[in-house]
C-alpha cells in the first residue's frame, strides 16, 4: 500500500502544527517510500551570508523523514522521531531549500529514511542526514 495525497498531507500540516506560515514546509513529491519537501527561507531561518541555519535543515530533514513514512503507512501523527544524525557538508544557500528522503528500512517499531538537503539551484546537496522514526503500535 502506498499513500500519495499532496494536498490531504499539506493540510495535515496546516491544521496541526502551529507557527507561522513563512515556517510551514510544502510536500510537492509522495511515492511508495520517497518525499521531497521545500521550503521557502527568510531571516529567521538564515546566518550570514544568506545561509540557511543547520537547525533549519534539521528541521527539514526531520519533516520529510516524517513524509516519507506517511507514503507507506498513511498520515501517522504517533509517529516520532527517535534518532536525527545530520552530516553538514557545505553551506547551504537560500531563499529556499529542499529534502529528499528516501525509506531506507521499514520495521514493526522504526522506521529509518536517508535524506539529502539541497539549497536553491544547488545540484550537491548541502547535507546528508539518517532519520529513525518510533512507529506507534
Amino acid at each position: 500500500m502506498t499513500f500519495t495525497d499532496l494536498k490531504l498531507t499539506n493540510a495535515f500540516f496546516r491544521d496541526n502544527f502551529i507557527g507561522p506560515k513563512s515556517d510551514r514546509p510544502t510536500v510537492t513529491v509522495m511515492r511508495d517510500g520517497f518525499a521531497e519537501v521545500t521550503l521557502q527561507t527568510g531571516r529567521q531561518h538564515s546566518r550570514p551570508g544568506n545561509m540557511v541555519s543547520g537547525p533549519t535543515q534539521m528541521a527539514l530533514a526531520d519533516t520529510v523523514a516524517y513524509v516519507t513514512i506517511f507514503t507507506k503507512l498513511g498520515i501517522t501523527p504517533m509517529a516520532v522521531t527517535s534518532s536525527l544524525n545530520v552530516s553538514f557538508l557545505r553551506p547551504c544557500i537560500g531563499p529556499s531549500m529542499r529534502a529528499e528522503g528516501t525509506l531506507v528500512k521499514l520495521g514493526q517499531t522504526l522506521g529509518v529514511t536517508d535524506v539529502r538537503i539541497f539549497g536553491e539551484g544547488r545540484d550537491a546537496p548541502s547535507a546528508i542526514a539518517t532519520v529513525t522514526y518510533a512507529l506507534p503500535k
